[in-house]
């Protein structure tokens, strides 16, 4: 784990401070409490949330080409059935989110907690994040819903030139605002990168948060993972004694979960970019404040193939003469057409996903 004194100039400090010294702790017993809630709320939420989107034909369009202009024989093969499932299920996760978090500040009202989770140091950034990459994944599911767009939804290049602007907005925020100016790398200690930090940090945002919405593509598979990732982050933010942004990651891995509980195959409804957009961009977030963002390729490490196998793909089909590496990318899609079947390889991939999350959580610690 990255070692942080109040006092050693560390960008890291002005956090550790606030949330130490400005800030009570939030103690772990409400962190499991707010998880629960939570995951209660959205629990609650769900069946009232699907009638309103099926009464609103709010449903998912299948894909009517790759990323290259081709045909998705695979996609079409494998999930022809899911036409018309109810999308946008990510407006279920921000809500219990939002209500978990609003309920905090109640508690705090009352007296029945020392401190409510909407705090400017540590929760603030990551959850702004999340509205601003849901608004936008909002608005591509929308187009997709009503049929705009070449293939549906936003475009790619408006699609990726808005992330750029919301990742840069961040990027300066963190570097000017709050001083963040190195990275720690595990088992070596602080890398100063100074203005290096910027395109650092876009990349490493709009990565995440592409990642994650490319993996949204089986049932259950991205909710799983973000369960086992933001899980992770909460146990490293508790552990650098940020109690209240860990208490945040609580409360997303019982969002998340809530939304998981119908999302498994076969999915009641499913995610969107609403939803994967915007979850992503938070895990980004959450890697940059507690300083943990070379761990998080580990923690996140299906998301990384995901995106890899992406563009292996396209790169071969470009310099190859449209040889393939896989069947179909992402690679889910490729283990679906050897025949897998959906929940073999969604639950394959959490099993991955989880040991590579405890390998992160190792190296974080001990790094």
């Amino acid at each position: 784990m990255s070692n942080v004194s109040f006092y050693d100039g560390s960008p890291y400090a002005p956090l550790m401070l606030d949330a130490v010294i400005l800030r009570p702790d939030v103690p772990l017993m409400h962190i499991l409490l707010y998880a629960c809630f939570a995951f209660a709320v959205g629990l609650l939420l769900t069946p009232s949330f699907i009638r309103f989107l099926i009464r609103n034909r709010v449903g998912k369009q299948l894909r009517v080409e790759t990323v290259d202009g081709q045909d998705p024989s695979v996609f079409r093969k494998y999930h022809q059935h899911k036409f018309g499932t109810p999308t946008m299920g990510g407006i279920l996760v921000w809500a219990s989110i939002l209500l978990t978090v609003l309920f905090s500040r109640l508690l705090s009202y009352g007296g029945f907690a020392e401190s409510s989770l909407l705090q400017r140091g540590q929760v603030y950034l990551p959850l702004g994040t999340m509205v601003a990459l849901g608004l936008l994944g909002g608005l591509d599911d929308y187009l997709n819903i009503i049929g705009v767009g070449k293939k549906r939804g936003l475009d790619v290049l408006p699609k990726i030139l808005t992330l750029i602007v919301i990742g840069t907005m961040g990027a300066l925020w963190f570097y000017f605002k709050l001083g963040y100016d190195s990275i720690y790398v595990p088992y070596y200690g602080t890398l100063s990168v100074g203005l290096w930090y910027i395109p650092i940090f876009l990349f490493v945002l709009v990565g995440t948060a592409n990642a994650v919405n490319v993996t949204d593509g089986l049932d259950g598979l991205a909710g799983g993972l973000l369960v086992i990732a933001f899980g992770s982050f909460s146990v490293l933010a508790y552990l650098e004694g940020l109690t209240v942004l860990s208490a945040f990651c609580a409360v997303c891995v019982g969002a998340v979960a809530a939304f998981l509980w119908h999302n498994v195959p076969p999915a009641r409804f499913i995610m969107g970019d609403t939803g994967s957009l915007a979850l992503g961009g938070g895990l980004a977030v959450i890697a940059m404040m507690i300083d943990q963002v070379l761990v998080l390729p580990l923690i996140g490490f299906v998301f990384v193939v995901e995106m890899l196998s992406v563009i292996i793909q396209l790169l071969s089909k470009k310099y190859r003469g449209g040889k393939k590496v896989f069947r179909a990318a992402p690679i889910h899609h490729h283990f679906e057409a050897l025949d897998w079947g959906e929940s073999k390889v969604t639950m394959r991939l959490w099993i991955v996903g989880g040991f590579a999350a405890m390998l992160g959580v190792i190296v974080g610690v001990f790094g």
